[in-house]
């Protein structure tokens, strides 16, 4: 018969090894290292970083996480893309993450950042998923996402990180990378150049609108009507 130890009661040296020595791999001890202290980067470009500001607020303070969010990518290991990318900003993005030292890992935050968002249908610039720019570990949906879905996927992400073995890490390396497909869109001559408003029709009212008041026009105006009819008359 086990003698059972008082949880309450000062521990005591006993003659069971489980209960003297500390027995773990490197694995787990490496890991819980790095799910303990995941440093984000301070990164945001549309409205999803307001919730990503909110998880840091004092309601939900993510900081109890040991998530402490750096100014810089040479300080941090988390990435999370708040907002919407553009094609634009891609390489951007792209340069931010390969500044990062490993081991880093990537949470796509929005809808916008996962396919795209509202813009994915008529947007010509959006990019159809940051998966297309940087690998990316753990997926947030929502538009945007409530600061409890991004605690959701932070606890995702820990668990994702304690499964991760040392021997596995040279075969999860990204092998390749590829870019959205350039648009082919033909370059026409803006529709709004700003030279409809002077148009004589604007400028001075038609014969319609002066027989309608009933008013007596000033004399400029009435000059201004009958020098555009005058050039009407020659072309």
């Amino acid at each position: 018969m086990t003698n059972t130890i008082n949880p309450v009661a000062v521990p005591q040296v006993t003659q069971e090894l489980s209960e003297n020595v500390i027995l773990t791999t490197v694995d787990d001890l490496y890991n819980w290292a790095k799910m303990s202290s995941l440093y984000p980067l301070m990164f945001g470009t549309a409205c999803c970083f307001m919730e990503f500001m909110a998880a840091y607020a004092s309601r939900f303070d993510l900081e109890r996480f040991g998530m402490i969010p750096r100014a810089t990518p040479r300080q941090a290991d988390l990435l999370m893309t708040a907002g919407t990318i553009t094609m634009k900003y891609a390489p951007n993005l792209v340069r931010l993450y390969e500044q990062m030292p490993e081991p880093k890992y990537v949470i796509a935050l929005g809808a916008c950042t996962i396919t795209g968002g509202m813009f994915s249908v008529d947007s010509p610039s959006a990019v159809r998923g940051v998966d297309k720019l940087i690998p990316v570990d753990v997926y947030i949906p929502g538009c945007p996402p409530r600061p409890e879905a991004i605690i959701d996927g932070i606890i995702k992400l820990r668990k994702k990180i304690a499964n991760q073995s040392l021997q596995e890490v040279p075969l999860l390396q990204q092998t390749h990378r590829y870019y959205s497909i350039p648009h082919k869109m033909k370059v026409v001559s803006p529709v709004n150049d700003g030279h409809y408003l002077r148009n004589s029709s604007r400028e001075t009212p038609t014969p319609k609108i002066q027989a309608a008041t009933g008013l007596p026009l000033p004399d400029k105006l009435t000059e201004t009507t009958a020098n555009t009819n005058k050039q009407n008359n020659m072309d």
